[in-house]
């Protein structure tokens, strides 16, 4: 573990201890992503209300978290996973949430267009066109690619088998490649610290790999 995430992790633990400065540290490291996920739930208006939710709830519940920093990003998109569905139903409306459990066959990725077309875009409008995937696709990209979750902590924070968040996932890129205009694509983008602002450019590096992982 090293560079960002043993300081947001070594942040996480003062934040516990009471250390304000480290709460603070903590937040602008998550902040960003997470409210990039919560506008795939509820949208551009209404994520800043849920986040600030969440993170009262996240402030609140600190002192119960065990764990690292991929654990800690795991356990802050739970939360505010829950606080936007329990927005959700309170205006009568629900995410069409997909159930495809099946697993992708692995093939090699031909080449690196998609990393390169994510280049070109900004946050707000990727996170636009993400917003036009089926939902379980659009949380699955999010959790994995902007948030930076493995598979594992992103199918426990959305109650699912990892190999069903892999297949959304690679769903979702592939359909989210096309919307952009590169086509088709078999390749997944390597996560990279988000911006310091919601509104800032997203960049991920992208490489060559077999299926989602």
């Amino acid at each position: 573990m090293l560079g960002d995430d043993a300081e947001l992790t070594a942040a996480v633990r003062a934040a516990q201890n009471g250390d304000e400065t480290a709460f603070r540290t903590v937040y602008r490291a998550v902040h960003p992503r997470l409210l990039g996920y919560l506008r795939t739930l509820v949208g551009e208006g209404e994520a800043e209300d849920v986040a600030s939710e969440a993170w009262l709830q996240i402030a609140r519940d600190l002192d119960t978290f065990s764990g690292d920093a991929d654990r800690f990003r795991g356990w802050a998109a739970r939360i505010g996973r829950n606080r936007a569905l329990d927005h959700i139903r309170m205006r009568g409306r629900r995410p069409a949430v997909g159930s495809d459990d099946t697993e992708l066959a692995e093939r090699p990725a031909p080449s690196d267009t998609f990393g390169e077309a994510m280049e070109s875009v900004s946050t707000d409008h990727t996170l636009a066109l993400i917003a036009q995937l089926p939902q379980d696709q659009a949380e699955a990209v999010v959790l994995r690619v902007v948030v930076g979750l493995d598979a594992k902590s992103a199918a426990r924070t959305l109650g699912k088998r990892p190999g069903a968040v892999r297949t959304a996932a690679h769903r979702g890129l592939k359909r989210l490649a096309e919307l952009i205009g590169e086509g088709p694509y078999d390749h997944v983008p390597r996560p990279v610290p988000a911006p310091a602002a919601a509104g800032g450019a997203l960049r991920m590096r992208s490489r060559a790999q077999r299926g989602v992982r």
